[in-house]
């Protein structure tokens, strides 16, 4: 996606995933730079490591985004250059079938970012509520048959318990006319019961808001969403960031209390070339926000 950040004396990553963005990075800051990786899954940074290690000049924290201030401040760090936080799953979680987060294989039902975590995708789908359940696969899902799968799913259990990722996909299946079918009936609910099994909404307005209050002047936060929740949460944090004066046109001093934190970079998306998409196609729903501090 075009990303550099140059002669920067500290990076904060969101999370590592397969490492690429983080090898782009390590190669452009200085020597006296740091490129500070923070991921919530231990397997993750484990394979980071191993692909990174033939840089110095990177520090690894297991660790969720979300405590971006508490992180800082424990490792004395004041402020930061430049931040990037690639969100959701990342494609080495989905490649690892034991971890559950993919409907095209069979596994246990886990879709923990962080497996010291205790809630898993197995204890949502058995012991939720029928009206939870339709609530986190309508508002998270996005899935107009939410209702349905909630029933069904409730029906399944009574019979037994839902274990594996298979059964779960083939009680979606069965819920969905196959005539609405757009693309994977099961992609939606997956993705409903991942955000609710790690908390991805909730936080990530506060989140957002937190990385920029943690930049230097002038520095950056490059933020890559994967599908829309995520990416209006971005956007409406950006533009509370941004702030819009209400004060009367002419009035020699603002009175209305807004704050200026810095400019939004990005007022469109910047999008996955043809070509990028077609050598990557899970990256054909990436979006790119980027917003500047004052």
């Amino acid at each position: 996606m075009g990303l550099r950040f140059i002669q920067m004396e500290f990076m904060w990553m969101g999370h590592f995933g397969g490492a690429g963005h983080s090898g782009q990075i390590a190669k452009r800051i200085s020597k006296k730079g740091l490129l500070l990786g923070i991921d919530r899954d231990e397997e993750a940074i484990c394979v980071a490591k191993e692909r990174l290690k033939e840089f110095c000049n990177i520090q690894f924290v297991h660790d969720n985004h979300d405590h971006i201030k508490q992180i800082l401040e424990e490792l004395e760090i004041m402020a930061v250059d430049g931040i990037l936080l690639d969100l959701g799953v990342s494609s080495y979680q989905i490649d690892e079938r034991e971890r559950g987060f993919s409907y095209m294989v069979d596994s246990e039902l886990d879709m923990r970012m962080d497996k010291t975590a205790q809630l898993t995708a197995k204890d949502i789908v058995n012991h939720y509520a029928e009206e939870d359940l339709a609530k986190i696969i309508y508002e998270y899902g996005e899935e107009k048959f939410s209702r349905r799968i909630a029933k069904n799913i409730c029906d399944a259990r009574k019979v037994k318990a839902i274990e594996s990722t298979l059964e779960l996909v083939h009680i979606i299946e069965k819920s969905v006319p196959r005539k609405m079918w757009d693309g994977h009936p099961a992609k939606r609910t997956f993705q409903a019961i991942r955000i609710e099994v790690n908390d991805e909404i909730k936080p990530l307005y506060r989140t957002i808001l937190d990385c920029i209050d943690v930049l230097k002047p002038e520095g950056r936060l490059c933020v890559i969403t994967f599908h829309s929740l995520e990416d209006r949460a971005v956007k409406n944090a950006f533009m509370q960031a941004e702030g819009k004066c209400t004060c009367p046109p002419g009035l020699p001093y603002c009175s209305c209390g807004c704050e200026h934190l810095g400019k939004i970079i990005t007022r469109k998306p910047i999008l996955p070339s043809l070509k990028e998409r077609e050598e990557n196609s899970r990256s054909r729903s990436a979006k790119l926000r980027i917003f500047q501090k004052s």
